[in-house]
């Protein structure tokens, strides 16, 4: 059977199976570094979520959590019918070092205006996959099932030379260059970015091609992006959990997998990168795994060989960000559970255009 779509009102209010739909609920930074900026949630009880997708035409928001692909449309009048389950995943793996957490899908990313592709984290290395699910534009009256996808790529097996266990939480998911993207974790000695090349409309094998802990002597590669132009891979080594302030900014040349500039941030764990369509600015959310109190939303400046981290929003364990196309920025944190309260503290926030 499938599961029940979740019924949700007002969260100031009442709490029905599922999410809370809020309108009220404000964070606002009072760091003096930080610009003064204000997030407001839009939904919480989430468990774990990770990954963020605007989907093109109808500005619905596409979100990976523990326990599938959520659709939340902004513009929907009707409270109860703004968040419903798109794509239900089953299955759960562990992901982390020192706090763990219960990931499913993880990186979510268009390739047009009705193919999600979905980056798997629910098996082991070596077992999880990355699929492509045809989504209309509305809310379905019923979830899909994993296997209702229209391409299935993986999984990455152990390979001698290659992977020496196999690849897998498929964390980061970006599409260009007629291809699809995607960051690895597996073996750590490689650090994986793989690559699915797109074919009259149809992915191809997804193969690892950029090697980044080779390129940069820093693993973990999390958050991916391309820059404006589409002439850029950009890519955020996350680096060692416990080591902070070692993740990089890269960029790669999408054709030929050609490291062209990396950059220390001082940054701890970029989990996300997104490009304002307005600014051009780009901005990283840290995780900052070590010390989550010192997570949050960053600009990125490039000068020269040197990149400037400015503090723009504290948040809690910071995952996705994504930008629509008015310059709106949504933002995904995982959450800190409070004693006797919800076990799902995720959230969905946004930032007003202006960034």
């Amino acid at each position: 059977m499938r599961p029940n779509r979740p019924t949700l009102m007002l969260c100031a209010l009442t709490l029905f199976a599922g999410l809370f739909v809020c309108d009220s609920a404000i964070a606002q930074n009072e760091g003096e570094e930080a610009a003064a900026v204000t997030a407001k949630v839009l939904v919480t009880n989430l468990l774990n979520p990770s990954g963020l997708a605007i989907q093109e035409g109808t500005g619905h928001v596409f979100i990976a959590n523990r326990h599938g692909v959520y659709r939340y449309l902004p513009a929907e009048k009707d409270r109860t019918k703004r968040i419903a389950i798109e794509i239900h995943t089953p299955g759960n793996d562990v992901y982390g070092k020192g706090p763990k957490y219960d990931v499913g899908p993880l990186g979510v990313a268009f390739i047009d205006g009705e193919n999600l592709v979905v980056g798997d984290g629910s098996r082991k290395d070596g077992a999880e996959f990355v699929r492509v699910y045809k989504v209309g534009t509305e809310s379905p009256a019923e979830a899909a099932k994993e296997d209702s996808a229209v391409h299935t790529l993986g999984p990455i097996t152990m390979k001698e030379g290659v992977t020496a266990k196999g690849e897998g939480n498929f964390y980061g998911v970006a599409v260009g260059g007629g291809a699809i993207f995607v960051t690895c974790n597996g073996d750590d000695t490689k650090g994986w970015v793989s690559k699915s090349m797109i074919t009259d409309g149809k992915p191809g094998e997804l193969l690892p091609t950029i090697a980044t802990k080779e390129a940069t002597s820093v693993d973990a590669p999390v958050a991916i992006t391309f820059s404006p132009d589409g002439k850029d891979l950009v890519v955020g080594q996350m680096g060692e959990m416990t080591v902070p302030g070692d993740s990089l900014l890269t960029i790669y040349d999408p054709a030929t997998g050609k490291l062209k500039k990396s950059y220390k941030t001082g940054l701890s764990d970029i989990a996300g990168l997104a490009y304002s369509p307005k600014t051009g600015k780009l901005y990283a959310t840290d995780f900052s795994w070590a010390d989550t109190a010192k997570g949050g939303l960053f600009e990125l400046t490039i000068d020269g060989d040197e990149v400037k981290a400015t503090l723009v929003l504290k948040l809690d364990k910071p995952t996705a960000v994504a930008f629509d196309k008015d310059g709106n920025l949504f933002v995904t944190e995982f959450g800190s559970a409070a004693e006797g309260g919800t076990k799902n503290p995720g959230s969905l926030s946004i930032i007003k255009a202006g960034l």
